[in-house]
């Protein structure tokens, strides 16, 4: 694994990477699809380098130098919908836990002076209330305001001097 210093713990269909074989990049889900699961698209298929959940990661502490975080957005929305097939979903009743675990994990499975990439979308949850969750302040964020309701946020893990 030496070779793979870069992580995204929940990879979906990779749609917003330029390479999706990027090699140094190791590549997980919880899920697996085949090519055609989303309204028979031949161009979509879900199949991490490792299955997993990004609240359990079994990685040894500070294993990447780049970690991207982008878990699904969606809450208690119904299975099999296009939009959860595509994207995800978070159960309605755990959802907050579920991410402070994610993002908890991220951050530890991240070498110190590593960055965090974290992808959220505010269709249901406000950027605010998402820090408030977390507990950490991103260095820099996409403060694009308009049609789109995601956002980019950039986290460095810097080591207290204690």
């Amino acid at each position: 694994m030496k070779d793979k210093f870069i992580l995204d713990a929940c990879c979906g269909s990779r749609m917003f990477w330029f390479d999706k074989k990027e090699p140094h990049t190791l590549f997980c889900d919880i899920r697996e699809y085949d090519k055609g699961f989303i309204d028979n698209r031949q161009n979509r298929e879900l199949h991490p380098d490792k299955i997993m959940d990004f609240r359990k990661m079994d990685f040894p502490d500070k294993s990447f130098k780049l970690v991207v975080f982008d878990p699904p957005h969606l809450i208690g929305k119904k299975d099999g919908c296009r939009m959860t097939k595509t994207y995800g979903c978070l159960n309605k009743e755990t959802w907050q836990d579920d991410i402070k675990r994610g993002f908890d994990e991220c951050w530890r499975v991240l070498e110190d002076y590593g960055l965090l990439v974290f992808k959220w979308n505010e269709c249901g949850v406000k950027i605010k209330d998402l820090l408030e969750i977390i507990k950490v302040e991103p260095l820099l964020r996409d403060m694009r305001r308009g049609l789109s309701k995601s956002h980019w946020m950039l986290f460095m893990k810097i080591p207290k001097l204690n």
